[in-house]
C-alpha cells in the first residue's frame, strides 16, 4: 500500500492559517507513523482528478481507496477521480471512516430519504448496524522519493502555531481517554463555557479523521445519561453530513427556501464588530475573541454568537458561516452550515425563527459568575460576578471603580436587543409563507 495525500487548493482556500498549520502537523505525524511501519506518506499538490490517476498508473496499483466526503465539490471531484481510474482499469473503494454510518444508510422507510427531523433520524441511526470494517493485514510500502515536503505543499513555514492541540492519532486517543474520565458529567457540564473540561475537545480530531466517530461510539457507549447525551451529538453530526450528501444546497441556501427572501441588512461595520468581539455584549465578544485566539469556541457560545449575528444584527447567516469555516479548527461544511441554519431557523428541524436567544439571559444562565467573560474580555475583569454581563446597566461610579469607561475601554452595545428582536421578527415574517387557510 502506498499512502498519498493530495493538497487540493479549492477546499484549502477556505481554511485559515491556524487550521492549515494543524493539517500540516497531522500529516507530519501520519508520515512518522507510516515510516515506523516501513512506509511513508507521499504528498502532492494539485488537482486530484489529475494527480491521483497519474500516480496510480505510474505505480501500477490495482485499487485506489479513499475516505468519502459529503460536500458538493468533494462529491463531484471524487466522481471524476473514480471515472478516470476506471477508464485506466484501476478499481476504486470509498470508505466512510469519518462518519458512524455512510450517507444513504439511514433513511425514512416511507420515502427512502434522510429524515428532515432529527429525532426520527436518531432512532433509525441508533438501530442501524455499521458497515463492517475492512479486514486483513495491510503492507505499507515506502513512497517514491519525489513527493513534496508537507510544509511546501501547504505553504506553511516553521513549526505549528502555538496553542494548537497535539497532532496525530496517538494524541487523539489520549484526548479520548481523558474524556472517558469526564463524560458521565456531560449532561450537567456541557453548557458551561467557563468549564474547559465540560466538553470532549474531540471535534477537531473527528474533523481531521485522527479518531473515528465509530471508535468513539464503541468506547463511550450509552451506559449512563451523560454518555447517551454525548453519543446523541455523534448522531447530530452524521445527520448533517447525510443531509448535505443528499441536499448539496444546504451549504449555501436555506432548506426552507422562502427564508432566502429575508431582507438581510448590509452592515459591514456591524459584521466587523461581531468578528472582532466589539459588539458591547460581553458574552458575544468573549466567544468571538476565543475563536480568534484559539480556533475553537464552546458550543453553547457558538449558538449565542451565531444567534446574535443573525437575529440581533439581521446579518445573513452565510457570512457568519464563512467566517466560522475559516477560523474554526474543526470546521467542516456539513456541520458548520447545518448548525448555522439551525440557529437561523432556515434549515431542517431548525429552531423556529421566532425563537431568538437573549444574549444577556444566556450569559447569566450559563456563565453565572462571569468567569468565562472575564477570561476573554479582560478589560471588564474589574466587574465582579454576573455584573460583568451588562456593564451598560451599572452606575457610573461602579464602572469607574472597576476601571471601565464605556465607549473607551469597552464599547456600548451596538444594538438594543429588544428593538433588534422586533426588527428580526418582522423581517422573517415578511419572508414566511402565509398560514394555511389564510
Amino acid at each position: 500500500m502506498v499512502a498519498l495525500f493530495v493538497v487540493d487548493e479549492r477546499p484549502l482556500s477556505t481554511a485559515g492559517p491556524r487550521r492549515v498549520q494543524l493539517l500540516a502537523a497531522h500529516l507530519r505525524e501520519l508520515d512518522a507513523r507510516l515510516r515506523d511501519a516501513g512506509g511513508g506518506l507521499r504528498v502532492e499538490r494539485g488537482d486530484p482528478t489529475v494527480v491521483v490517476p497519474r500516480l496510480a498508473a505510474e505505480l501500477g496499483v490495482h485499487t485506489v481507496r479513499w475516505n468519502g466526503d459529503v460536500s458538493a465539490y468533494s462529491q463531484r471531484r471524487d466522481r471524476l477521480v473514480a471515472h478516470e481510474l476506471e477508464r485506466l482499469g484501476i478499481g476504486t473503494e470509498v470508505h466512510w471512516g469519518t462518519l458512524v454510518h455512510a450517507p444513504g444508510s439511514v433513511v425514512a422507510r416511507s420515502t427512502g430519504q434522510v429524515q428532515r427531523v432529527f429525532t426520527p433520524f436518531s432512532k433509525v441511526w441508533s438501530s442501524t448496524s455499521p458497515t463492517p470494517w475492512p479486514t486483513g493485514p495491510v503492507r505499507v510500502a515506502a513512497p517514491p522519493e519525489d513527493g513534496i515536503p508537507v510544509t511546501l505543499a501547504l505553504g506553511v513555514t516553521g513549526d505549528a502555531a502555538t496553542g494548537l492541540p497535539a497532532a496525530g492519532e496517538v494524541a487523539a486517543e489520549e484526548r479520548l481517554a481523558a474524556w472517558l474520565e469526564r463524560v458521565d458529567d456531560y449532561e450537567s457540564s456541557r453548557d458551561l463555557p467557563a468549564d474547559d473540561v465540560g466538553t470532549s475537545h474531540l471535534s477537531a480530531d473527528l474533523r481531521f479523521g485522527t479518531v473515528s466517530p465509530r471508535h468513539v461510539l464503541d468506547v463511550v457507549g450509552t451506559g449512563t445519561p451523560g454518555r447517551a447525551a454525548f453519543v446523541r451529538q455523534l448522531a447530530w453530526r452524521d445527520w448533517y453530513a447525510h443531509l448535505l450528501a443528499e441536499q448539496p444546497r444546504l451549504a449555501h441556501a436555506a432548506m426552507k427556501p422562502h427564508f432566502d427572501e429575508v431582507a438581510w441588512r448590509d452592515d459591514p461595520e456591524a459584521f466587523a464588530a461581531w468578528c472582532d468581539g466589539r459588539t458591547g455584549y460581553p458574552i458575544v465578544d468573549a466567544g468571538m475573541r476565543q475563536l480568534a485566539a484559539t480556533g475553537w469556541m464552546h458550543n453553547r457560545v457558538r449558538m449565542i454568537t451565531a444567534s446574535f449575528l443573525v437575529k440581533d444584527l439581521l446579518v445573513d447567516w452565510r457570512l457568519g458561516e464563512a467566517h466560522f469555516r475559516r477560523e474554526l479548527l474543526d470546521a467542516e461544511v456539513s456541520q458548520n452550515a447545518g448548525n448555522w441554519q439551525w440557529v437561523a431557523g432556515t434549515g431542517p428541524d431548525a429552531a423556529p425563527y421566532f425563537r431568538i436567544f437573549n444574549p444577556l439571559t444566556q450569559a447569566r444562565r450559563f456563565d453565572p459568575d462571569g468567569e468565562y467573560v472575564r477570561r476573554w474580555v479582560p478589560e471588564l475583569a474589574g466587574l465582579a460576578g454576573r455584573r460583568v454581563h451588562a456593564p451598560w446597566e451599572l452606575p457610573p461610579l461602579d464602572l469607574e471603580v472597576a476601571g471601565v469607561t464605556l465607549g473607551a475601554d469597552y464599547p456600548w452595545p451596538i444594538v438594543d436587543h429588544a428593538e433588534a428582536r422586533e426588527r428580526t421578527l418582522a423581517a422573517y415574517a415578511a419572508a414566511a409563507p402565509p398560514a394555511r387557510g389564510g
